[in-house]
């Protein structure tokens, strides 16, 4: 007997353990948020002072991760490349050509095979900020994120020639939302807390808070306002700081640069600018022929990674600066003059190497090294009016960081980002009102003639209409079956006119939805067209209208007003799907119109301050 009821106790115990199993697997890591005290919740969500404490922790744990992954990853080059204590990849004076060729090769492999992996997974790709906070309200997974954050110190820890700020931004927002979930934050201030997180991982990077700060304002929250200031300021601090703690970094760039630029300076530094930017969609486009090349190419994409590394580490043949993100040699160099040859020369290997690294499947990101081609880009420009003599020659180091910041606006955005970047790494007010200048007609001149940063230019790609990371998920949110009037009454298209006439009198309803024999949707019909014509010479088919118009309930609010507009209809019945078109619902253009202006001036509010 205790033999029975020992075994039937294993049994039991096996639909348990399996259903723990499965609870714990959808309480994965990025899915399961620990709630806060009440208590602290409260204080959070009821007081400023709240939210800016909460920002301050995001910021410090951004920084530590900023801390970490450089670590990782100067700690991968050395052993890999076999640099010195200290000299970073791109920086270095030889690699050996051995490690050049088969490092980035053997990375891309292993990254190919571990996406194998991931794929298991990540049942979807990685949500980015600016998407999070577009479309779903600041929600990102730490899971898909830790993710990302493996495979971008892989690629670049592998000599892949992108940086390290996908990664930073990404994990650091990830907790920026993780938290902020925890403290089940309003979805206002999740988007905030969220571009805290990248603030404080962009601050950690360039040792910059104002530049961190204005990069989760441009890019990563959509909008400025004073009640952000504070704790996105603050979080960028915090993260500096515990990356100094951490991970000290020299600050800035030690470079000598011009105390006064004259009028007549402007027109080549405008000049570069404009041309900064045609260069930047320029390799916008390259990374996207790259890719499709590979696509064409029949390569399992779990081998494109491998080719790419191949040829990379055949590009770091000719000179390191072409391997990694390329943040060492644009300290190295950011003064060093160049020849033409070799600055022509450099734009277009490390150019080269970049589209290929994110073309093939490595992960990264393209602010570090748009900000050294940039750099390498306006070192070309002063070698070319050097050699035309074209009045006095702009220093060298001028038109390098005009090119450095112009670049990086066309490709990642944010003028106002860059040139605080500029003023922190450079300390010179008048370079900075020159790269504000460049950067400004930079961004115009992308927008006039692509009208996308690589992020926007990758999600449009895709499929999804984003231009910034102002939220616009709300649209989504407000479909046609949350705004559709569901207590309405069907009758039938046979049904004859005279009973028609006697059931719906004038002035009873406005309109009224038909069916078929098989209660399918036939159209919609006006008492008053009814009442108006001969009851011996039509029936109710005949006064039908809309009859191929339909809602659908998963619509959003524009759609459902587009489809208003195109049918000219003020009301339109909703069903359930094209192929059985059972009613379940009626929506009117003035209803809809009003929830829209509802929400939206309730996201205005939001964005001033005022909620």
């Amino acid at each position: 007997m205790a033999q029975a009821v020992d075994g039937g106790a294993v049994k039991g115990a096996r639909p348990r353990l399996l259903r723990r199993w499965h609870v714990w697997r959808r309480r994965r890591l990025g899915a399961a948020v620990l709630h806060a005290p009440q208590r602290l919740r409260v204080f959070v969500r009821g007081d400023e002072l709240g939210m800016v404490l909460l920002a301050a922790l995001a910021g410090t744990v951004a920084g530590a991760m900023v801390a970490l992954m450089n670590l990782v990853t100067q700690t991968a080059h050395q052993a890999l490349f076999h640099l010195p204590l200290g000299v970073r990849l791109s920086a270095a004076a030889s690699v050996p050509a051995l490690s050049s060729l088969l490092v980035p090769l053997f990375g891309g492999l292993v990254l190919g095979v571990a996406g194998l992996g991931f794929a298991r997974i990540m049942a979807k790709p990685a949500v980015d900020p600016i998407e999070a906070n577009a479309l779903y309200g600041g929600v990102m997974s730490v899971r898909d994120s830790l993710v990302v954050v493996a495979q971008t110190i892989l690629s670049n820890g592998s000599g892949a020639s992108l940086g390290l700020e996908a990664g930073y931004t990404q994990i650091g927002s990830a907790l920026g939302s993780w938290l902020g979930r925890s403290f089940r934050l309003r979805r206002a201030d999740l988007r905030v807390l969220l571009g805290c997180g990248a603030a404080g991982a962009i601050g950690a990077a360039f040792n910059a808070p104002l530049t961190g700060a204005f990069y989760a304002f441009e890019l990563v929250i959509g909008t400025y306002s004073l009640s952000t200031l504070a704790p996105v300021m603050v979080a960028s601090i915090c993260a500096i700081a515990t990356n100094h703690i951490l991970f000290a970094e020299p600050a800035g760039f030690v470079v000598q640069v011009p105390s006064a630029i004259t009028a007549l300076d402007y027109i080549p530094i405008l000049a570069l600018g404009v041309l900064s930017s045609l260069f930047g969609v320029a390799l916008m486009r390259g990374v996207t022929l790259v890719e499709q090349a590979f696509r064409r190419s029949g390569v399992p994409p779990w081998l494109r990674p491998m080719i790419g590394g191949a040829v990379v580490g055949t590009l770091g043949l000719v000179t390191p600066m072409v391997l990694s993100s390329g943040h060492g040699a644009l300290r190295a160099n950011l003064d060093t003059p160049f020849t033409l040859e070799w600055a022509a020369l450099l734009v277009v290997l490390k150019s080269l190497a970049t589209a290929t690294s994110i073309g093939s499947g490595f992960r990264g990101g393209l602010f570090f090294a748009s900000l050294f081609i940039g750099a390498l880009f306006g070192k070309l420009f002063a070698a070319v009016l050097a050699v035309a003599s074209v009045g006095s020659a702009l220093p060298d180091v001028v038109c390098a960081v005009v090119g450095m910041s112009s670049l990086a606006v066309a490709v990642v955005g944010g003028p106002l980002t860059m040139s605080l970047l500029a003023l922190e790494s450079t300390g010179s007010l008048p370079l900075t009102i020159a790269v504000l200048a460049a950067s400004v007609l930079s961004s115009l001149t992308v927008r006039r003639t692509f009208g996308y940063s690589f992020a926007t230019w990758r999600f449009h790609l895709r499929g999804e209409a984003i231009r910034s990371a102002v939220d616009i998920g709300w649209v989504r949110n407000l479909t046609v079956g949350r705004m559709m009037r569901r207590d309405i009454r069907t009758v039938p298209v046979t049904m004859a006119l005279s009973a028609f006439r006697r059931d719906f009198p004038l002035g009873h309803t406005q309109r009224v939805v038909m069916v078929d024999e098989a209660g399918r949707f036939a159209g919609i019909v006006f008492p008053p067209e009814a009442h108006a014509v001969d009851a011996e010479a039509a029936t109710l088919g005949d006064l039908l209208h809309y009859a191929d118009t339909v809602l659908l309930p998963q619509m959003s609010v524009k759609e459902a007003i587009a489809a208003f507009e195109a049918a000219e209809s003020d009301a339109l019945a909703v069903v359930d799907g094209l192929d059985t078109r059972q009613v379940i619902g009626l929506l009117t253009e003035q209803h809809a119109l009003k929830r829209y202006s509802e929400e939206l001036d309730m996201r205005r509010r939001e964005l001033s301050g005022e909620r």
